[in-house]
């Protein structure tokens, strides 16, 4: 269990996907450039056994933990984390607002 102190660390953005792409001889990993409204990130992502075509989350609008700290992956920087709904096999999927809202809109 965590405290509703532990919650309030984590800080929340809609950011905007601009570009993705496989990382070459990675299996798992994804590159993407993500438009936080007032920078854009390069973030990394094991999930490209849900996205063979990269391309299909160009312009889908995610939740990103934006306080994290950064880790280099495959001699990459990742600069926060996108947040997906996992669940049994197939049901994987990013997470989306109902309506497009500006890039770095806070998530409460």
């Amino acid at each position: 269990m965590i405290t509703i102190d532990d919650l309030a660390k984590i800080e929340l953005k809609i950011g905007t996907i601009i570009s993705a792409e496989a990382v070459p001889d990675a299996d798992k990993l994804i590159r993407f450039m993500v438009d936080l409204g007032t920078e854009t990130r390069q973030i990394l992502s094991g999930v490209r056994m849900h996205y063979p075509d990269p391309s299909v989350l160009v312009g889908k609008q995610v939740p990103v933990v934006v306080n994290l700290a950064p880790r280099t992956i495959r001699g990459l920087e990742s600069n926060g984390m996108i947040l997906y709904a996992v669940g049994e096999g197939e049901d994987f999927t990013t997470l989306e607002p109902l309506k497009k809202v500006p890039s770095g809109t806070i998530i409460r």
